[in-house]
């Protein structure tokens, strides 16, 4: 009796960080997956973290809001591991600013990458999805989506997401397609570090005050993120779409 195929995952922005994390819980949970980074040589590690572990990975270079190389990109994972039933859309940049000092690359370069490159590789994905009866998308959306000062682009690229979510979920649940959000508080990332330092702050000075004012009094680690992830992929998460989960170690932000 042969094996059946495992289920293939892209998850975007996977080199590091939240996207690192999340590729090696699916790849534990049994998926093949798709490690997507702008670099392809930056996807490295975390393909050979998932292949020491004895499971299936594929590093892909591509820059998520650029059409082509997103269809290049799935074409060549539909080649090489399957067809890509799940999608993580995690990949995810910065530019924060106050309004009034915010330049039009920063805008534009944030929507690029979270709305332009989440649109692009749901469409992209999506036909793998119908064609299979079954699907999942899990956005990466943020407690910023609620408003976060000197975060007009990110906050509401985070907020989009969520209406992107919710409208994935009515369009294609008739398709066995689930699609949920994740909204993660503060996470212990080289993203969140990289902020402490343009701020002037100690990191662990900085981690230990974000720490204090969360209800579970810890900062996020990105396995925390993952953990959500892997539930909204799971097959008993079938009955699950639409949602958006604020991981944040309590109510507040």
């Amino acid at each position: 009796m042969s094996e059946t195929p495992a289920r293939v995952a892209i998850v975007t922005g996977a080199a590091r960080g939240i996207g690192a994390a999340t590729a090696l819980r699916l790849a534990a949970d049994g998926l093949a997956v798709a490690v997507i980074d702008l670099d392809e040589s930056s996807t490295a590690g975390t393909v050979q973290a998932i292949q020491a572990a004895g499971g299936r990975a594929l590093g892909v270079g591509a820059d998520v809001g650029d059409a082509e190389q997103v269809q290049a990109a799935v074409d060549r994972v539909a080649a090489e591991l399957g067809p890509p039933v799940v999608l993580v859309n995690n990949a995810g940049v910065t530019r924060d600013n106050m309004l009034f000092k915010m330049t039009d690359a920063d805008w534009d370069l944030v929507m690029h990458v979270h709305l332009r490159g989440s649109f692009l590789m749901t469409r992209a994905c999506q036909k793998y999805m119908v064609d299979a009866t079954w699907g999942r998308v899990v956005n990466l959306s943020s407690t910023s989506a609620l408003g976060n000062r000197g975060q007009a682009n990110y906050a509401t690229a985070k907020a989009g997401l969520q209406g992107f979510t919710k409208t994935l979920a009515v369009e294609l649940g008739k398709f066995g397609v689930t699609a949920n959000a994740v909204a993660p508080g503060f996470i212990q990332t080289e993203m969140t570090k990289a902020t402490a330092e343009r701020i002037g702050r100690d990191w662990q000075e900085y981690v230990a005050e974000r720490a204090a004012a969360i209800p579970v009094a810890r900062a996020g680690v990105p396995e925390d993120i993952a953990h959500t992830v892997s539930f909204f992929v799971s097959e008993g998460a079938g009955f699950v779409s639409g949602q958006v989960v604020y991981v944040a170690g309590g109510p507040r932000t």
